[in-house]
């Protein structure tokens, strides 16, 4: 599988190479990575561009999943081979830019997609198979969260009834 995820939210400014992540963009790059590690994906690699934009995101959304971050100039913008950029190193994650995202999207799948910021894309065999924007990642990263406290608070609430029904 490969997977494309578009840089998150940044500042404006000059020179383009060092702007940083916004507040929003920490997040939406925070939510991807715990919405991939939600999902139970083993990722081998994160290639990322060497604009700062790509590389806060690349770091925050590979830090809860444990995945290096090789910063890789071919994914600075323009365009790139995500097949040859990926081949032989097993479950990669690419981080970079638009237009080149959605492009590569296109290459790959023949799939109209516009990879919006903080989007990601996984792509099997020539198959577009997940597109997922900012919003649907926050989500998914927020779900087994909750779902982690509701297990937890079932299991006290039933652990609390269990021992009211013993005492009785």
């Amino acid at each position: 599988m490969l997977w494309l995820l578009r840089h998150a939210d940044a500042a404006d400014g000059v020179p383009d190479d060092s702007r940083p992540l916004t507040d929003k963009g920490i997040r939406q790059a925070r939510a991807a990575g715990r919405a991939l590690a939600n999902l139970e994906v083993e990722l081998d690699l994160c290639l990322c561009s060497p604009k700062r934009r790509a590389l806060e995101t690349a770091e925050l959304a590979c830090e809860p999943l444990g995945v290096p971050v090789s910063v890789t100039p071919e994914l600075a913008g323009g365009p790139f081979d995500a097949e040859q950029l990926a081949a032989g190193l097993g479950e990669v994650i690419l981080i970079g830019h638009d237009p080149s995202f959605s492009r590569a999207v296109h290459d790959l799948t023949g799939a109209h997609a516009r990879m919006s910021k903080a989007g990601l894309a996984a792509i099997r065999k020539g198959e577009l198979v997940l597109l997922l924007r900012p919003r649907e990642l926050e989500l998914i990263a927020a779900a087994r969260r909750l779902a982690g406290t509701t297990s937890r608070g079932a299991a006290a609430q039933q652990a609390g009834s269990g021992g009211e029904r013993g005492s009785r």
